[in-house]
């Protein structure tokens, strides 16, 4: 009996992983507002060495349109835009002399449905981790089967994995359709 409840942690907590990387890839999608974890990712050459954007600076959002990055150091504006340019953004920096102010343009509506697909895409494969975490888990409950472990004990395990797989389906379900209505607000 001990064996199948360690069987259905390990199957939670992979699911949970799954979820928790779907929640990660779906942030990545912008929806047309402008959000601080927009340049996650970006690096910026800091003296020689490539240091993440938000090490080297402040990134706020004056409004829902525009990111502005302050660096602590002046003399790094240069290297921040050069660093956004480079990026798969596609956005163009501009500054003052002490921000670098990125303006995130409205999407048009065809984007706003590339966004949905990708964000569709992203959830699925969440789904088909835990799809494979069910898999792996009734595989496991099979060869405790077959080392003594009852089958009446092995088919309900079997369904506690089933409802696990149901319910955290069902959160990666939610999820798209909050992002799914977050990107085709306008």
């Amino acid at each position: 009996m001990e064996e199948i409840q360690l069987e259905l942690e390990a199957a939670k907590e992979q699911m949970q992983k799954a979820v928790d990387h779907t929640v990660n890839e779906l942030l990545k999608i912008r929806a047309g507002k402008a959000m601080p974890n927009l340049v996650d990712g970006i690096m910026v050459d800091y003296y020689g060495s490539a240091t993440p954007i938000q090490q080297v600076a402040s990134v706020n959002t004056p409004d829902a349109r525009t990111l502005a990055i302050k660096p602590w150091e002046k003399n790094l504006i240069g290297e921040i835009e050069k660093a956004i340019i480079n990026s798969d953004l596609g956005l163009a920096p501009q500054n003052n002399g002490e921000i670098v102010i990125l303006t995130i343009p409205p999407l048009t509506e065809e984007r706003r449905k590339d966004l949905v697909k990708y964000a569709k895409n992203e959830c699925e494969n969440g789904k088909i981790s835990i799809r494979s975490a069910r898999k792996e888990t009734n595989d496991s409950l099979k060869k405790l089967q077959k080392e003594g472990v009852s089958e009446d004990d092995v088919k309900r395990a079997e369904d506690k994995v089933q409802k696990l797989t149901d319910d955290f389906s069902a959160k990666i379900d939610a999820l798209f359709e909050k992002k799914e209505a977050d990107i085709m607000k306008v």
